[in-house]
């Protein structure tokens, strides 16, 4: 326990500074250590910010990756101390704010006209989309650093033990849950389970993803997306703690372990695989994947066969999100608050903003063609280009 509460800590801590998990622990001898410093570009593509807000006292240093969440033009975002608040989308005015006494490190999710988040004690909050109201409260036994999950009638909650549990939508009542052993060793932090028809997916810490039968939550298939292999527990971290992605009947899904593989959902079949991969989100293009790599390479994969398209290795060490898409680019956030726009084609740098001088974890979200960012302060920002 005290292996693993060591690496929990230094993933939790991490700054640009790291690159792979025995780098962290070693300090890279062999390697260069320091983020890789930001060169003059010139933009392409005019950024520009539409507001910023405070969601309350940010996650700090504890490695939630929390991020908002966005539906029906408004933005919903926590923070660990400062309750629940729903914005509007293009300017940023609050138009309901929860307040709760309860440490908020998971999410909050939307869906069927519910926000739910979840506390660092386990609790699960679920309020009213439309008001802020709350409508019920429910208790996992871990922590919830990940946003809970709502569709097919549930809410289904992925706490940091490995546990799945689908909770009612309407009352909270629990309906079932399944556990997953975790390794000795994992990194810290998890992401959301994604839905499909009749299906819940989730990837693991020991490098697996699983799909459940969302009416009681047995395994239908699991996979390796990476082998934990090594021989230490270190090297054998292959943490899958972004949310796989579902498109059309394809499911994706990325390790820790650099590799990246694509499934078809209903059988459980391999389609491809990739030697490149990240521990967080994948960004999901028209006809391609982008992932970060844990060293801080960007990469876009052909979504129809996994082969590489381009690499943009400038962002080295500099501890980047998950890619999102917004138009014709890919955006990162790194560990000094700065958002990086590269071109969807190239992958060349094509703009950077700085929303705040703390460190972005969470994956930014798109949704009509404005990117919204977290940093750990609590600090929220929005964006559209070209204008």
């Amino acid at each position: 326990m005290g292996l693993r509460l060591s690496v929990a800590l230094a993933c939790a801590l991490a700054l640009g500074g790291c690159s792979t998990v025995k780098g962290w622990f070693d300090g890279g001898k062999d390697e260069p250590n320091e983020p890789a410093p930001l060169t003059d570009i010139t933009p392409s593509v005019e950024v520009t910010r539409l507001w910023s807000a405070s969601a309350g006292k940010g996650e700090g240093r504890i490695g939630a990756r929390q991020g908002p969440a966005v539906a029906d033009g408004r933005v919903y975002a926590a923070a660990l101390k400062g309750g629940v608040r729903a914005l509007d989308l293009q300017t940023g005015k609050t138009v309901w704010h929860h307040e709760s006494d309860l440490l908020i490190s998971g999410g909050p999710g939307v869906g069927d006209g519910l926000v739910v988040a979840g506390g660092l004690d386990g609790e699960v909050i679920a309020l009213d989309a439309a008001t802020g109201e709350e409508k019920w409260t429910a208790k996992i036994p871990a922590e919830i650093v990940a946003a809970p999950t709502i569709g097919l009638g549930s809410v289904f909650v992925h706490s940091a033990d490995g546990r799945v549990t689908a909770l009612d939508a309407a009352s909270g009542e629990r309906r079932w849950f399944w556990t997953h052993e975790p390794p000795a060793l994992t990194l810290r932090g998890n992401d959301a389970v994604s839905l499909g028809p009749g299906f819940v997916f989730v990837g693991n810490d020991d490098g697996s993803v699983t799909a459940l039968s969302a009416t009681d939550g047995h395994s239908l298939w699991s996979l390796p997306v990476a082998q934990p292999e090594g021989r230490t527990e270190l090297d054998r971290v292959a943490d899958v703690d972004g949310t796989p992605i579902l498109d059309g009947t394809t499911l994706y899904a990325t390790s820790f372990k650099k590799q990246t593989l694509a499934i078809d959902a209903p059988s459980g079949r391999p389609v491809w695989v990739s030697s490149e991969g990240g521990v967080g989100r994948l960004g999901l293009g028209s006809d391609r994947l982008l992932v970060s790599d844990p060293t801080g390479n960007v990469h876009a994969l052909d979504k129809s066969n996994g082969a590489s398209l381009w690499k943009q290795p400038a962002l080295e060490r500099r501890n980047l999100t998950g890619p999102v898409v917004q138009g014709d680019y890919a955006v990162v956030g790194d560990f000094d608050g700065y958002l990086h726009w590269l071109k969807l084609e190239n992958g060349e740098l094509a703009a950077r903003t700085r929303l705040s001088g703390k460190a972005l974890r969470g994956a930014p979200v798109v949704v009509d063609g404005v990117l919204v960012a977290q940093d750990v302060d609590g600090e929220v920002a929005a964006y559209r280009l070209g204008q």
